[in-house]
């Protein structure tokens, strides 16, 4: 998803003149385009992640349109503050976009996992909240978020993440997209689970459960009057994400609709208050902590 993060702020800039690119010692390479093309809109902040938000907040003050992007919890816990209090507060059109958010890095531990992000910055006032869940729908959702001029965060996946859209889907924030319609059952995916909210549809409908999937790639401002029609529509509700059960997408709702939702019709697959221990890759931690389609599925019907 970086590489199509790549592409798009490229294409972008054309069409946005302000737009200025801040990164925090990563991703030197992967935006050499970008910085032959526009030298005077690419910084490299450095390891130093609370000072780039500052000067982001500064650019904005005088007209310009930031983007920030880093490794996620180098953002979204390191800088906590200056999000807070130099962009959201003065409601500074900057946009944070947070790589390798859930258990992308999950090779590098603890220090690298962000399953806590979305928590983070819900709790921000005026704070938009993007989850892409490939890199048809990220290329949709950085305009979107360029065109709100509001604070925004995006929250991506890190590389590989294969396309579940067939092409870029047309989005607005009146609700989630849309990606396969069924009767029975919904699934709710939210962020870079989508492929395995696609893998659990698949599952279902070869069971002959009709199941709608939805990217729910907003996760605030939330839709209510949209998930109240979903509440009503389907037998079963599915919510995938790789974050805490504490301040996610499921958290969210379950706040939103407490009176719709019971524990016959209300399924949660996300990350319990705990540490994931030990190293491997994305997968293997998806297998150990109940994240893979087969075991939902199985939960789902036993």
């Amino acid at each position: 998803m970086r590489n199509a993060f790549a592409d798009s702020i490229y294409k972008l800039k054309k069409k946005y003149k302000n737009l200025i690119l801040l990164s925090g010692d990563i991703g030197n390479k992967l935006f050499d385009k970008f910085k032959k093309k526009y030298p005077n809109n690419f910084y490299n902040c450095g390891v130093a992640e609370n000072n780039m938000v500052g000067v982001a907040a500064g650019l904005a003050s005088v007209g310009f349109h930031p983007l920030v992007y880093t490794i996620t919890p180098f953002l979204t816990s390191r800088s906590y503050e200056q999000i807070k209090i130099d962009i959201c507060y003065p409601a500074r059109k900057v946009i944070i976009i947070g790589t390798g958010s859930g258990l992308s890095y999950s090779r590098l531990g603890v220090t690298h996992h962000s399953l806590d992000d979305i928590s983070l910055m819900n709790s921000i006032p005026d704070m938009q909240i993007f989850c892409p869940g490939d890199p048809f729908e990220l290329e949709a959702i950085l305009e979107l978020a360029i065109k709100s001029k509001k604070p925004s965060y995006i929250r991506l996946g890190k590389k590989g993440e294969p396309n579940v859209n067939l092409k870029k889907p047309k989005i607005s924030i009146k609700s989630p997209n849309l990606i396969k319609k069924g009767a029975d059952y919904v699934i709710l995916s939210c962020g870079n689970t989508l492929k395995i909210g696609s893998d659990l549809q698949v599952m279902l409908q070869n069971n002959k459960i009709s199941t709608s999937l939805y990217s729910f790639f907003l996760a605030k401002p939330i839709n209510v009057s949209f998930l109240k029609k979903i509440f009503k529509k389907y037998k079963k509700i599915i919510v995938i994400e790789e974050h805490s059960k504490i301040g996610g997408l499921s958290s969210i709702i379950k706040n939103e609709l407490t009176v719709y939702i019971n524990k016959d019709n209300f399924f949660c697959f996300n990350i319990q208050d705990k540490f994931l221990v030990g190293y491997g890759e994305q997968n293997e931690a998806r297998k150990k902590l109940g994240l893979a389609a087969d075991q939902m599925f199985h939960k789902l019907l036993k």
